[in-house]
């Protein structure tokens, strides 16, 4: 087994950058099969372009919210309380916007399911 860099290799990286590089500036896909190629976003998908959506942001409906927590948060962490899912959603690495709306949540209240915590973020509490 050969380690290391070799000659020819670095030679032929920098022929093939120049080959492609064409390609790779046209702004087109450069697969040869469409079905290869990602697909644009659909109509009602959730405008994630603009960061991850929170409570309390504009365009912040129960559905983009609920969408957010069940990415975030699996079944496992239902039924809790809101302590217990900050933890969970800073194992998972979710937004800060995210974890911090849901810390500002009463931690008398236990909610079952992604369904009642987001109606509940959305409500204001």
């Amino acid at each position: 087994m050969q380690r290391g860099s070799d000659r020819l290799n670095v030679h032929r990286d920098d022929e093939m950058k120049h080959e492609l590089r064409d390609l790779l500036r046209s702004g087109h896909p450069t697969r040869t099969e469409e079905w290869h190629d990602p697909e644009p976003a659909a109509d009602d998908d959730p405008e994630v372009w603009s960061g991850p959506v929170a409570p309390g942001q504009a365009g912040a409906s129960l559905a983009t919210v609920r969408l957010e927590l069940a990415r975030n948060l699996g079944r496992h962490a239902f039924p809790a309380d809101a302590h217990e899912l900050t933890r969970a959603l800073r194992r998972g690495n979710a937004p800060g916007a995210l974890i911090d709306a849901v810390a500002r949540m009463p931690r008398s209240r236990r909610y079952s399911n992604v369904q009642q915590l987001a109606e509940a973020l959305v409500s204001g509490g």
